[in-house]
């Protein structure tokens, strides 16, 4: 039997270990493109096709995407939602992380039309944190609270900011300055980013602290509480700074004038933080996550379902924590697609798979086989 193909679009810290997890066990036949031939240098020595592409010039890979079983989406979000619409037409199985702030829902009736099978929002969070979110809605027959606690961290602290991020600076503080939706006696309702803070105890890594931010996604339309909230985790300390910061001015985007030259704070900050913020190589990072949903299942006890994670990096492969937390999440699925369990044509997001009990089992088993653990506990009064 021959072995099915798959085609990803992005060679980035992402792609790269996707990549190498589906042909691990020479389990699949896969090709990447890029457009960075540094990126595409690191496949040397592998089976891995490499194509050098501009993305963003659909017609220079949608031929090759053609002769592949799947797909997955991996590009910079900003080109994301465009990119998905494109490999759609081909009626093939998707799995997309590209994570875009268009609607994917939008394009449920086009992957209908065109026969293709979509899992969008696939990473760890969004992704895990909404498939397992949709997994404890299914066992209670009314949730009436959700809330995903959910940050990438430094395994080493350094002061001042205790912080390393795996992605750009760009991303990270659009999380300290895009305001937060959240679900506040069942309608939707925004907040200041870093606003509510708390601190919040786990075995490893210890105490941290927890503020708002627009992680819900999907979850404000598809899943039904009376409140529900993502709150990013950083080292405690942190949140200060970063208020500090913004009380300041540093993360305004009207430009000011210095010694006669305009200057956008923003950009100024962006630049200042770049090198501070950047984890660096032989540095470790580490994925810590909980989600907590309570409610009351059939016979009208409260229940409160829980899951945990805490992740480290793969040292023996070089991959990052956040890395591999995402991108195994995305290959799972699509292992999940290739045995069967998911073929319907249309846009699938992760908490509408949480309702299926062997879909989350097939794709945690998996995750698991790769040291990702994600611990429950359910507790009833």
């Amino acid at each position: 039997m021959a072995k099915k193909s798959v085609f990803i679009l992005g060679a980035g810290l992402i792609g790269r270990p996707m990549a190498l997890d589906l042909i691990r066990k020479n389990e699949f036949e896969v090709g990447i493109a890029d457009i960075s031939p540094k990126a595409l240098e690191r496949f040397k020595g592998t089976s891995i096709r490499t194509y050098e592409s501009d993305l963003r010039d659909t017609e220079s890979w949608i031929s090759i995407a053609s002769g592949y079983d799947y797909l997955i989406n991996a590009v910079p979000g900003f080109m994301g939602f465009g990119t998905l619409k494109a490999m759609i037409q081909l009626g093939k199985p998707i799995v997309d992380i590209a994570f875009y702030p268009e609607d994917p829902l939008s394009l449920s009736e086009y992957a209908v039309e065109n026969n293709s099978c979509v899992i969008c929002d696939m990473g760890v969070a969004p992704g895990m944190s909404h498939l397992l979110s949709g997994f404890a809605a299914s066992q209670l027959e009314k949730m009436t609270s959700l809330i995903i606690y959910v940050g990438g961290l430094p395994v080493v602290r350094q002061l001042p900011w205790q912080y390393k991020a795996v992605f750009s600076p760009s991303d990270v503080i659009e999380e300290y300055t895009r305001p937060a939706r959240l679900i506040e006696n069942g309608k939707i309702v925004f907040k200041e980013a870093l606003s509510d803070s708390e601190f919040i105890d786990f075995e490893l890594p210890g105490t941290l602290e927890a503020f708002n931010s627009d992680g819900l996604r999907s979850l404000v339309y598809t899943l039904q509480a009376d409140f529900m909230a993502e709150k990013t985790l950083r080292y405690p300390g942190h949140i200060d700074l970063i208020k500090s910061l913004k009380k300041s001015g540093f993360f305004n985007e009207a430009p000011i004038v210095v010694d006669g030259n305009e200057v956008i704070p923003l950009e100024f900050t962006k630049k200042m933080l770049f090198d501070q913020w950047k984890l660096n190589d032989g540095e470790a990072d580490l994925t810590v996550m909980r989600i907590v949903a309570e409610g009351q299942d059939a016979e009208g006890a409260t229940k409160k379902i829980s899951f945990n994670l805490y992740d480290q990096p793969d040292a023996s492969l070089g991959i990052h924590s956040m890395a591999r937390t995402t991108g195994y999440a995305a290959t799972s699925a699509l292992r999940m697609i290739d045995a069967g369990l998911l073929n319907k044509p249309g846009i699938h997001m992760p908490e509408f798979l949480g309702k299926d009990k062997s879909i989350v089992e097939f794709i945690l088993n998996d995750q698991q086989n790769k040291g990702i653990v994600y611990t429950s506990s359910i507790e009833t009064r």
